[in-house]
């Protein structure tokens, strides 16, 4: 079984145990509407033009308002950006592929019954600028082309302070799986 299909179920089970024996009463998430969020991360990276050949390392860092009360949750708008890097590779000599995300992003955030706890699932567009080049006999062949990259994701945040927290998303976005921290501005 892939990583990635582990990964989605693994969260849910984790918040729903979470949210099973807590004591508190109803949804406390710390993403509310007009809170302001920055997150930033390290893990695997995403495949992009399928030009990877060893796992890729990838970052990403993500900023989101809270606009509008939906249901138990809120809905967010915001901006990402980072980067998938990949070397490697028994087909070509000296393979180093490279893709720098710029996207507009927005998810769903609730927070079940457990208080610093938030869990959200959403979807990104943007714009990706991949690079990737290699050994070829003497030469070395380069290629750069602006690709579109759509994504989605779940995720949680569990903040240790009312600002400060420890982050993990998963899906398919600029990054498979990664691990961070995050912090409400506002």
């Amino acid at each position: 079984m892939k990583k990635q299909h582990v990964i989605s179920p693994l969260l849910f089970g984790i918040a729903l145990c979470m949210a099973t024996i807590s004591n508190a009463q109803g949804p406390v998430s710390p993403v509310k509407k007009g809170s302001v969020t920055f997150m930033a991360g390290v893990g695997i990276g995403n495949e992009y033009n399928s030009n990877y050949y060893n796992s890729a390392l990838g970052t990403k860092a993500a900023i989101e308002v809270g606009l509008w009360q939906a249901g138990p949750g809120v809905i967010t708008l915001g901006a990402q950006a980072g980067g998938t890097f990949s070397n490697g590779g028994s087909t070509f000599n000296n393979y180093k592929a490279h893709t720098f995300i710029v996207a507009g992003r927005s998810a769903w955030h609730h927070g079940w019954n457990v208080k610093g706890l938030d869990t959200y699932a959403g979807l990104s567009a943007g714009a990706g600028f991949n690079q990737y080049s290699y050994n070829l006999n003497e030469d070395r062949i380069k290629q750069n082309e602006v690709i579109p990259v759509f994504g989605g994701f779940v995720g949680a945040s569990y903040f240790v302070t009312p600002s400060f927290g420890f982050n993990i998303e998963a899906g398919r976005d600029i990054t498979q799986i990664q691990g961070g921290i995050i912090l409400k501005i506002k």
